[in-house]
C-alpha cells in the first residue's frame, strides 16, 4: 500500500564521516525503506529537500552544520551562458538512446573507468558491480536511463528520476578520455532541455555545498533555486556570491555527482 505524507516514518543514522567536508561528521534523515512511495509522494518529498540514492530517500540532518543545501534549476528561467552554448553545440553529434536499464557490461565498464579515474579518492572506489546496481537501480519505478554515443562508442550515461514537476538528476558518468566535450555540463543541459520540451518546471541537482569543489559545478546553471528555511528561493546575486566565497575558492568542474 502506498504511504501518504502523514504516514511516512523517518529515521536518523548515527553520526558518521561526512562524504563532502573533511573532518566533519554527518547525520542523515531517511524515509523508512519498507514504505511504498508513489511518484506523487516522491515529488512532494523532493519539494522538501529529499533525494534518492538506491532504495533510500534521504536528507542531511546534521545538528552542527547546514552546508548541504538542496538545489534545482527552474527550467523556464534558465538561459545557457556563452560557454554552455559552446558545450551544447560541441555535442550535437552525439546519439542519445533512452533505455530501461544499464545493468550490462558496456555501461558498467564505463562506470568503472569513470570512478577509477575521476573518483579514486572517494567512497565509491574501487568500483563494484553490486554497489553499482544498488546505487543506480530503478528504486521507485520512475528512473530514466540515457546513453550517449559517439558513433558506436558509449561515452556517457545519465541517470535521472522522472517526477511530476521535472527530473531529479541522480548521477552522470562518462569516459574520462572525452574531457574536451565537457560531458558533465552537457548532461545537465540535456536534462534541462528535455524538461523544457516536456513543459515541466525543474531539474533537481541534489545538494549544493559551499566548500565542496565537487559540487561547485551546480552554480554554473543560473538561476539556481536553493531550499532554505523551508522555502525554495533564488538568492540575490550579491548574496549568492557571498555564499560561494566562504571557505576555499570555488572551482567549477564538469562532474555532476
Amino acid at each position: 500500500m502506498t504511504a501518504s505524507l502523514r504516514d511516512i516514518r523517518v529515521y536518523t543514522t548515527f553520526p558518521h564521516a561526512c562524504s563532502y567536508l573533511a573532518d566533519q561528521e554527518a547525520t542523515t534523515l531517511f524515509i523508512d525503506p519498507r514504505q511504498t512511495l508513489s511518484q506523487a509522494l516522491y515529488t512532494q518529498l523532493s519539494l522538501m529537500g529529499f533525494r534518492r540514492s538506491g532504495d533510500h530517500l534521504y536528507r542531511p540532518h546534521c545538528s552542527q552544520c547546514n552546508a548541504c543545501v538542496p538545489s534545482r534549476v527552474p527550467v523556464a528561467e534558465f538561459n545557457r551562458s556563452k560557454s554552455q552554448k559552446r558545450v551544447w553545440r560541441r555535442n550535437q553529434d552525439l546519439v542519445v538512446r533512452e533505455e530501461d536499464a544499464i545493468d550490462d557490461d558496456e555501461a558498467y565498464a564505463l562506470y568503472a573507468r569513470y570512478i577509477s579515474v575521476r573518483h579514486a579518492d572517494g567512497d565509491m572506489f574501487p568500483p563494484e558491480r553490486d554497489q553499482y546496481r544498488s546505487f543506480l537501480n530503478n528504486g521507485l519505478g520512475c528512473t530514466r536511463y540515457f546513453r550517449f554515443y559517439e558513433d558506436d562508442r558509449l561515452i556517457a550515461v545519465v541517470v535521472a528520476d522522472q517526477m511530476l514537476d521535472g527530473l531529479s538528476a541522480i548521477y552522470t558518468f562518462y569516459d574520462p578520455e572525452y574531457e574536451a566535450r565537457s560531458l558533465g555540463t552537457y548532461a545537465v543541459l540535456f536534462q534541462i532541455d528535455l524538461m523544457r520540451q516536456a513543459q515541466l518546471d525543474y531539474v533537481y541537482l541534489g545538494y549544493w555545498i559551499t566548500n565542496c569543489d565537487k559540487m561547485s559545478y551546480k552554480s554554473r546553471f543560473q538561476p539556481m533555486e536553493l531550499f532554505r528555511g523551508g522555502n525554495w528561493q533564488i538568492p540575490q546575486a550579491t548574496a549568492f556570491q557571498t555564499d560561494i566565497s566562504h571557505g576555499v575558492p570555488m572551482r567549477f568542474v564538469d562532474n555532476p555527482t
